[in-house]
């Protein structure tokens, strides 16, 4: 594997630690990591991973984040003007959302679709 693979994994794995949801169901949670990768096989590592670290616990069809850790979104949710795509929408914006974890920033979002992946809403 390439360190960018491994840059996304472990930045899809920072994704799923920081949920404020603490149970989703299992298309809920390859939604946000599709934020990431669409790859099938890297969001198959991305959840067998995050279960081998002791992130999530899967059953039945859902994930349960054991975390309890989320995002400040006062420190490490950054708002940039400009003309982009949303990451998990595909709709214009004019002003992007970005997350910032230890090992990556992850963006842009539009306004409700950072609260959707994040697990606000």
């Amino acid at each position: 594997m390439t360190d960018r693979t491994d840059e996304r994994v472990e930045l899809a794995l920072d994704l799923l630690a920081n949920l404020e949801r603490r149970e989703l169901p299992l298309p809920a949670v390859v939604d946000r990591i599709e934020t990431v990768t669409t790859d099938p096989a890297l969001v198959r590592r991305v959840l067998d991973e995050a279960e081998r670290r002791g992130l999530v616990d899967r059953e039945d069809g859902r994930i349960r984040v054991r975390s309890g850790s989320h995002v400040s979104f006062e420190r490490q949710v950054v708002a940039r003007e400009g003309d982009f795509d949303c990451r998990r929408c595909g709709a214009s914006i004019s002003t992007g959302h970005f997350v910032r974890f230890e090992t990556d920033e992850l963006g842009p979002f539009g306004s409700s679709c950072v609260r959707k992946v994040l697990g606000r809403d």
